[in-house]
């Protein structure tokens, strides 16, 4: 007779994706409804973005990375694209190589590349990156949430 338990603990991976995802879908849109606030909302999402790393004990040198950009970009505005297009292209790479997201990565190296090449646009590609980056983790969230089978919400724990 075999008798096999699994214990799931994946609530903190969950609510950090959910916050991670809202954050960035928020400064999108503040991003597109405020271009000329930039510098305030780039800034702002950046330091927030290494506030919720350190929350949820990511690694403090990936924590630190958002966090020093944020304040590059408040003490120095008009470091926006260098800044912020640097932070994307080591995101995206850090986005493609390590966390699986090929496509997000991708395309967050390609609009990397345009910030760079294009400073004259970048609060309307940053916010395409927000968007973007936004959208697909609630996707890939609502298809977790599909295929776990647990609709009820459940808890933190699942013993099965």
């Amino acid at each position: 007779m075999l008798e096999q338990y699994r214990i799931q603990i994946n609530y903190k991976n969950r609510e950090r994706q959910i916050l991670n995802a809202l954050l960035a879908l928020i400064t999108g849109l503040l991003t597109l409804i405020y271009p000329n606030f930039l510098y305030l909302i780039a800034g702002s999402y950046l330091v927030a973005l290494g506030i919720l790393f350190v929350g949820f004990r990511i690694s403090p040198a990936l924590s630190a990375v958002p966090i020093v950009a944020g304040i590059l970009i408040f003490i120095f505005p008009e470091l926006i694209p260098v800044t912020f297009a640097a932070f994307l292209g080591l995101f995206g790479l850090i986005l493609f190589f390590g966390f699986q997201f090929s496509v997000v990565g991708v395309l967050t190296v390609i609009i990397a590349v345009l910030i760079a090449s294009n400073p004259d646009s970048v609060a309307y590609l940053i916010a395409t990156f927000l968007l973007i980056y936004a959208v697909s983790h609630l996707i890939r969230l609502y298809q977790q949430w599909q295929n776990s089978g647990d609709n009820s919400g459940g808890g933190p724990v699942s013993i099965q």
